[in-house]
């Protein structure tokens, strides 16, 4: 194993990774691990490459079709008694 030592990270920057790594329940280096494995992952681009061709594709199916904007949809849903607070 290869240990990399970053340099002159912006205070802000080391926070806004301390926050996401307490969202995933990391550590500050378990998060920047994590982060560097995902960016030199290219199973990642691919998956990510196949993701938005399939979103290419629903969009040109679903072309000039009515769609029904989500803020109605939820708002119809919570009137109805059901609420998101898992």
């Amino acid at each position: 194993m290869v240990t990399i030592n970053v340099r002159r990270l912006d205070d802000d920057v080391v926070d806004r990774l301390k926050q996401r790594a307490a969202q995933n329940n990391r550590s500050l280096e378990g998060e920047a691990r994590h982060i560097l494995q995902c960016a030199a992952d290219d199973d990642m681009a691919a998956k990510r490459a196949r993701f938005l061709e399939a979103s290419r594709r629903l969009r040109e199916k679903t072309r000039g079709r009515k769609h029904t904007p989500a803020e109605v949809l939820i708002r119809e849903d919570r009137d109805r008694g059901h609420r998101d607070d898992f």
